[in-house]
């Protein structure tokens, strides 16, 4: 195999455990050789994993490449600690080529330590112990002189340096605890580097599990305790939304419900106060999760009134004493405060609410606080937990080098940090509709009385960080309510909602029946009246606005033959969006309704015999029926789904912040139903 096959494989297998690191966390190198293709002479170079990369994950366009002789020459122009964060910009002239990935800080670490493979890793074993009161103690206990302590230091040049010179004074060792940091190995081959590697994981983990006290957390605090799920996901799903409209104060954020054994157990202890105020410790951790989460004080069975407004008030609280962190430690040239909310709230007895500017984001902030926890046992089994202090968590969160990564992150596309609700999401308009939204960026709920249609468009779309599926009839609403919440838990509440689902039963006044009428109704009016009812609870907690979209009809102004239930509905349907609107303005949520006309293509409706029974009624082939009637509109164009979708898109991406009320034909211009 190559260096840089061997190196790809080790990533791989080491990130792929979350025992051996987080995601997205630590990185892996390798040196050798390859041809300069300017000299033509052999060249040493430097394999590393790129800057934001995840190990599990890692391809070769991951890596960074770079010549270790100008990488080594840098030793000789390093103007000190003080300065050092000038030498990321110099890894740019030590590429090789292109370069591949960015080069991140860790980069002179790997050049420097005189070894041929090199792995920095965050475990949580390792890190229990980096963040022990006792910390190089134990790791004297533990390791022998085979792993050596090496006290906190800001990733760097300096580290690198540091650990170099640890090298050199230690032949015999194998790799580093990095002091509230993580772990680093070396090895002469990828295997061995591997080897070594899962040895200090392993034997740490081992240590713990045989040394330490079996209650570190302290004893478990009366009313603390999980409710049972049925109740602890109830609960959640009623505080989510509010929690969510709380920590997108400053920036909407998308949210991640965990309710894992680690976070639970945490929660119902007497010590989880104390221990959630110290804060996380590795960068990894509170570059995701904050200096400190935000911690409910109240015991799990208490009036969910109580709970929201102790919520509102520790909020308040949380803000002022972030502001008061940031004035504490802010330099003249420090960036500017990115916002005051937390990014993880804790509320005993139900779980951990994590928020961030994605669904992964969000997920994994969650991921590295449940490491965090992890860590917290560890270190509380055998000794104290003692993270780095304040000054130096400040020092890496407005580090310039983390702002300019920031600054590279790509513009959010228009619908980030939106989550949308589809109904009639498994077919047609409604998957056309589902499809532009994430598109643009929304995390999408696809809702579908035919669960296999919803979870197939979900599946298009891409993983539940972008869209899950639920099984809802819009005529039942217990199932809408249970949709909703199902909604809520995934992302952390609802931001547009749209009324899609329908069908139609073309007959005339003497044919149509009770039942025909009580169908219609029942989905179109009564199911668009519960969802946009039970989806405006979940606004209005939020407060951060949002968008209810009807799908209604050119019907629902136009008097067409043989329509009198499809066309009644719809009726309904288009004065719910003025009700509405006129209703729930004061919450800044915006109603609008869409009339499409003549959808044949890709329609659920259309295929399901309104097609044939519209082309009887008009005299023309079923298959001609898309061309009849796009050859009776203004503009001769035919209606397709997406064109439906462009229009909910157009109403709900900002541009008519101020539009509220207005019904928007989209059926090529149709002078009947012009709106009046």
């Amino acid at each position: 195999m190559s260096v840089v096959d061997e190196l790809i494989g080790r990533s791989n297998r080491l990130g792929a455990d979350p025992r051996n690191t987080n995601y997205a966390g630590g990185n892996t190198s390798a040196k050798g050789c390859d041809i300069d293709p300017v000299t033509g002479r052999e060249v040493e170079l430097l394999w590393v994993k790129g800057s934001g990369g995840d190990l599990g994950t890692l391809t070769a366009a991951g890596l960074a490449v770079l010549r270790l002789d100008r990488l080594r020459g840098l030793v000789e122009v390093y103007p000190g600690v003080e300065r050092e964060d000038e030498m990321v910009a110099a890894f740019d002239f030590c590429l090789h080529g292109r370069g591949g990935a960015a080069p991140s800080i860790d980069t002179a670490m790997h050049a420097l330590v005189d070894a041929a493979h090199v792995d920095h890793l965050h475990p949580d074993s390792g890190i229990a112990l980096a963040t022990a009161a006792d910390g190089p103690a134990l790791t004297k206990q533990i390791f022998g002189d085979r792993v050596v302590w090496v006290p906190w230091r800001r990733p760097g040049f300096q580290l690198g340096l540091d650990i170099a010179a640890v090298r050199r004074a230690n032949p015999a060792a194998i790799g580093v605890i990095l002091g509230g940091h993580g772990i680093t190995a070396w090895g002469a081959t990828s295997d061995e580097c591997e080897a070594n590697a899962l040895e200090i994981i392993q034997a740490a983990a081992g240590y713990l599990a045989e040394h330490g006290r079996p209650d570190p957390f302290g004893p478990v605090v009366p009313g603390f305790e999980p409710l049972p799920e049925p109740e602890r996901q109830a609960r959640a799903a009623a505080l989510a939304p509010v929690i969510r409209g709380l920590a997108g104060t400053d920036r909407r954020t998308v949210g991640h419900y965990t309710d894992s054994p680690e976070v639970l157990d945490f929660l119902a202890r007497a010590e989880h106060p104390r221990l959630a105020g110290l804060g996380t410790s590795c960068p990894d951790h509170f570059l995701r999760t904050k200096v400190r989460p935000l911690v409910l004080d109240l015991p799990a069975d208490a009036p969910l009134d109580q709970a929201v407004e102790r919520l509102k008030t520790l909020h308040a609280a949380y803000r002022d004493d972030y502001r008061a962190y940031y004035q504490r430690h802010a330099t003249a040239d420090s960036p500017p405060m990115r916002g005051a909310d937390p990014a993880i709230v804790l509320v005993p007895g139900v779980g951990m609410f994590s928020f961030g500017a994605n669904k992964q984001t969000a997920r994994v902030a969650g991921e590295f606080y449940v490491n965090a926890i992890n860590v917290m046992r560890g270190a509380e089994a055998v000794s104290r937990y003692t993270p780095i202090d304040e000054a130096e968590k400040f020092r890496i969160e407005y580090w310039h080098l983390e702002e300019a990564k920031l600054r590279r992150m790509p513009t959010p596309r228009p619908l980030a940090t939106r989550v949308a609700f589809v109904t009639g999401g498994g077919s047609g308009i409604g998957r056309a509709i589902a499809h532009r939204l994430a598109a643009e960026g929304a995390c999408v709920v696809v809702a579908d009385r035919d669960g296999a249609a919803a979870a197939k468009v979900a599946a298009e779309i891409g993983g539940t960080d972008t869209a899950i599926a639920v099984t809802a009839d819009v005529t039942d609403a217990a199932a809408i309510t249970a949709a909703i919440n199902a909604a809520v838990l995934a992302y952390g509440g609802i931001d547009l909602v749209v009324n899609n689902a329908g069908l139609s039963i073309s007959k005339p006044l003497l044919e149509t029946t009770d039942a025909d009428w009580d169908l219609q109704h029942d989905v179109m009016a009564k199911g668009s009246f519960l969802v946009s009812r039970e989806a405006a609870r979940v606004l209005v907690d939020q407060g951060l606005g949002g968008d209810i979209i009807y799908i209604s009809s050119k019907n629902s102004v136009f008097a067409g033959p043989n329509n009198v239930a499809y066309g009644s509905a719809k009726a309904d349907q288009a004065h719910q969006v003025r009700l509405l609107a006129a209703e729930l303005g004061e919450h800044g949520i915006r109603v609008n309704g869409i009339n499409p006309d003549g959808v044949v293509r890709g329609s659920g409706i259309f295929a399901g015999g309104w097609g044939a029974k519209r082309a009887a009624v008009y005299g023309v082939k079923e298959e001609d029926l898309g061309a009849y009637y796009a050859g009776r509109t203004l503009l001769k164009l035919e209606v397709l789904p997406e064109t439906v979708a462009n229009a909910v898109y157009a109403l709900t991406a900002g541009d008519l912040s101020h539009t509220t009320g207005l019904h928007v034909p989209v059926d090529a211009g149709v002078p009947a139903a012009f709106l009046r």
